[in-house]
């Protein structure tokens, strides 16, 4: 079989398999760019069947890019809770505010315009522009990679640009006329289900019979990809600090600043403590953190451990204690002074007072109970330890 031939066989065979098993996908009944641009941002990083629900919900609560673009981001934070990376749902609305103010609220169907978007890299710009406008543009992810490494025996690194530009270059070649919104779409989906990254299946792949990887037994051995670097272990202190009189049933929290990692959400306070935790730390943690505390002019004791969690980030991996601390009422008058004059209201908005009815310290703190997390936008790690707090 020549090379022409071997691809068209690669594409029609394809096809003719997604046509029979596509998944019914939420995402896939509508030809909405919006709505199409919202799934391939929630599935970066994020199983499909994650993002099942939370889709429905979003496009539910914002069902146009005016109304995306319009919310609060608060709003928008509280409707990604819990699928991580939050960056995806700050630049998707960013993004969306220039498709109001430039486009008329319509997603764009060029690939100079929606590249310049926000958040936009090549694998979106092309699966925006095929799924929706079924133009003939490459969309390239890990699942095609993966697949067109096999079938054609390419050995090169994926991680390279170059590798990547030569697998675009390939998609169009092996798009049929007409067919690049299901054929895009159909690369991803053998990726899924079939040529997955362990134990593919090879003897239901519709394209098995000249799949150059398992002629040559390479199909467990290839894409080719340089491993990331491990995320950097990092050990942190959390005071889990339970008010009294007025705040009673209530604990403390703060808003993280405006720019960095988790931007503007909500979490406990917490410190960087030592490299591990080891034996008869437990007194120098308490210790530590409540040093901390008293800088932000937070007087609160550490009584006890609550618990411990962790979490991974693309970059680091925190590895938290949390304890259980009483708070004392006994805000540092300086320190509270020069920490509101010092903190951006705006970012934090209004907070309750303290058990001694006078404000809080800072405006990036407030005192909250289960209602109010229905409000506020948490990372998945204190999302766990606050369920079970109050829980």
């Amino acid at each position: 079989m020549d090379t022409l031939e071997h691809k068209r066989y690669f594409s029609t065979n394809l096809l003719l398999w997604y046509n029979r098993h596509k998944r019914d996908l939420p995402w896939r009944r509508s030809k909405n760019p919006y709505y199409i641009w919202v799934s391939e941002i929630m599935l970066q990083q994020t199983r499909v069947e994650t993002v099942k629900p939370y889709f429905e919900r979003f496009v539910g609560k914002f069902p146009t890019v005016d109304a995306l673009a319009d919310a609060p981001e608060e709003e928008v934070l509280k409707s990604w809770e819990g699928l991580g990376y939050y960056s995806r749902a700050r630049n998707l609305q960013s993004a969306a505010r220039e498709v109001k103010e430039q486009y008329g609220g319509q997603v764009p169907d060029t690939k100079p315009e929606i590249s310049a978007l926000k958040g936009i890299g090549p694998y979106t710009a092309g699966a925006i522009l095929s799924i929706a406008y079924n133009k003939p543009e490459p969309a390239v992810d890990g699942n095609v990679m993966r697949v067109l490494s096999r079938y054609f025996l390419i050995e090169e690194d994926i991680m390279k640009n170059s590798t990547r530009a030569q697998m675009e270059r390939l998609v169009v070649e092996l798009i049929p006329e007409g067919e690049a919104s299901n054929f895009n779409q159909a690369l991803m989906e053998l990726g899924a289900l079939v040529c997955t990254p362990k134990s593919p299946q090879c003897l239901t792949c519709p394209v098995m019979e000249h799949c150059a990887a398992r002629f040559a037994g390479l199909e467990d051995a290839l894409p080719v990809k340089t491993k990331a670097k491990p995320p950097k272990p990092e050990y942190r202190l959390a005071a889990l600090i339970e008010g009294s009189g007025a705040n009673a049933g209530k604990v403390l929290v703060r808003q993280r600043p405006a720019a960095g990692l988790l931007a503007r959400m909500w979490e406990l306070p917490h410190i960087l403590g030592p490299s591990e935790a080891g034996e008869g730390q437990e007194e120098t943690n308490q210790l530590q953190l409540r040093g901390t505390l008293a800088q932000d002019g937070w007087d609160a004791r550490p009584q006890e451990l609550f618990m411990t969690a962790e979490h991974t980030f693309s970059h680091i991996h925190w590895n938290m204690s949390v304890y259980r601390c009483a708070f004392l009422g006994g805000a540092v008058p300086e320190i509270a002074a020069g920490a509101a004059a010092e903190a951006d209201g705006s970012a934090a908005g209004s907070a309750a007072g303290s058990a001694g009815g006078q404000a809080p310290p800072s405006p990036l703190y407030r005192w909250i109970d289960r209602a109010d997390m229905e409000q506020l936008a948490f990372p998945n790690v204190f999302l766990r330890i606050l369920n079970r707090y109050f829980g």
